[in-house]
């Protein structure tokens, strides 16, 4: 592990965990590399110049809530009421000095606060003006996402800030534009800012409002009950104005005759970042991870390297931390290194790593659950009954506690050790659709 130290930079480190010993003629490499963020202050931005400055020295961030108008939030109208307190709570909860607005959703895109293409500056006033606007939040229309995606897009480009993100709040299917108008907006939107999603009650499509959050490197949930909407959202500003570093990229680099097989985030949910490698020089590549405050993830590295003889050893892979510079350079804040040593030890060689182990569990754990709901919904209770109780045996196994208690409001657990389960009759559609959108949140490993 390697720590590179700037004045005013956060402190990043890279520690990587794995089995580096293969056998003759092995050939697949996996690494678990956690990266942690702590202190100091803002690095690079996705529009315009970098940014740099010591943490307390004052906000560099811009922030866009992205409020759902459509005619179903009137039903009940506890959803508008609670959609209209969230986002009042929200505002409250934004730093002095952090550019905002507010957007009201519906087949179109609408600036409730400030108006006239531009941001607002969060303070006193401007709180008190948001929140007064926010009383004139009516519902009606249809609903549009990639439209107040767009939007947000343009007003957060305004600001002279490292820091961009958005909150969207949805209670519905995105039902007035094409899958492929949505998938448009969130390419246009990738890479200039994060943006973390919340579905309320249950009419809303979990493939849509999880897919939004995952293009855009944000995090979704299910707020079921309009209620809890003012404590969601709070805690969601709340970690955005953690955030202290923008634009922050894995990088990883590979010698000569090394095949990449798949990067991930394993911790603290399963995001898939294979496929959104962008090449970054001979044999490097880019990884997005967003935006970082102090905080700890980690990601599974599996990579495919050219057979050797015993006794020999080779650098599989170099894992960095980069950042953007306004030269057009970057910067290395952290890296590790990954590597494979060839061993006729078979006690060595056949050893798999535990944090290895425990992330391989885990992303298998997302993986049946959706594949059990989607079995179910289908009508296939036989095939839903075998993947959902593999889940089971998964989370008990890992100390999954939060998916576990989800899975038993979907199944009913026989023999958790052995994974055996019936599928209950009667399932609440807020349970099934909370185990939905939580299924990709993982537990790190128990030390």
């Amino acid at each position: 592990m390697a720590n590179f130290e700037k004045s005013n930079v956060p402190q990043f480190t890279v520690d990587v965990y794995q089995n580096e010993y293969l056998p003759e003629g092995g050939r697949e490499v996996n690494a678990i590399a956690t990266v942690t963020s702590t202190g100091g202050g803002t690095v690079g931005s996705a529009v315009g110049a970098p940014h740099l400055y010591s943490a307390g020295q004052g906000p560099d961030a811009a922030v866009a809530v992205m409020v759902d108008c459509s005619g179903s939030m009137d039903y009940p109208p506890t959803k508008m009421r609670g959609a209209r307190d969230a986002t009042a709570a929200a505002i409250d909860a934004l730093r002095d000095g952090v550019h905002f607005c507010v957007i009201g959703g519906t087949h179109v895109a609408k600036e409730v606060y400030p108006g006239g293409g531009r941001l607002a500056v969060a303070g006193p006033q401007t709180r008190a003006q948001a929140k007064e606007a926010l009383r004139r939040l009516s519902a009606g229309g249809g609903t549009a996402i990639g439209t107040w995606l767009r939007l947000a897009d343009r007003l957060l480009a305004s600001a002279d800030v490292a820091i961009r993100h958005g909150i969207l709040l949805t209670d519905g299917r995105n039902e007035h534009e094409s899958p492929d108008d949505l998938r448009a907006s969130l390419d246009a939107c990738a890479g200039r800012f994060t943006c973390d999603a919340r579905g309320v009650g249950t009419d809303w499509e979990v493939k849509e409002v999880t897919g939004i959050a995952s293009a855009l490197l944000g995090t979704a949930d299910i707020v079921a009950d309009p209620a809890g909407l003012a404590a969601d959202f709070t805690q969601m500003m709340e970690a955005a104005m953690g955030k202290e570093v923008a634009d922050v990229s894995l990088r990883l680099w590979t010698p000569m005759g090394v095949e990449i097989v798949f990067v991930k985030q394993v911790a603290p949910s399963v995001e898939e970042l294979t496929d959104r490698r962008t090449e970054a020089g001979p044999r490097a590549g880019d990884y997005p991870t967003g935006s970082w405050g102090d905080e700890s993830r980690d990601y599974h590295i599996c990579v495919r390297v050219p057979g050797a003889e015993l006794g020999q050893e080779m650098l599989a892979a170099r894992v960095s931390l980069v950042v953007p510079q306004g030269d057009g350079t970057v910067r290395t804040l952290s890296q590790g290194l990954v590597r494979a040593v060839w061993t006729d030890d078979m006690a060595a060689s056949t050893s798999i790593n535990p944090q290895v182990a425990h992330y391989t569990g885990q992303a298998e754990l997302a993986q049946v659950i959706q594949q059990g709901l989607d079995a179910r919904k289908l009508g296939d209770y036989d095939g839903a009954t075998a993947k959902l109780g593999r889940a089971v045996q998964l989370a008990s196994a890992s100390g999954n506690e939060d998916t576990a208690k989800l899975l038993s409001k979907v199944v009913d657990v026989v023999d958790a050790t052995t994974g055996t389960v019936r599928l209950k009759a009667r399932v609440a559609e807020a349970d099934e659709m909370t185990l939905e959108t939580r299924s990709t949140k993982t537990v790190r490993v128990k030390k």
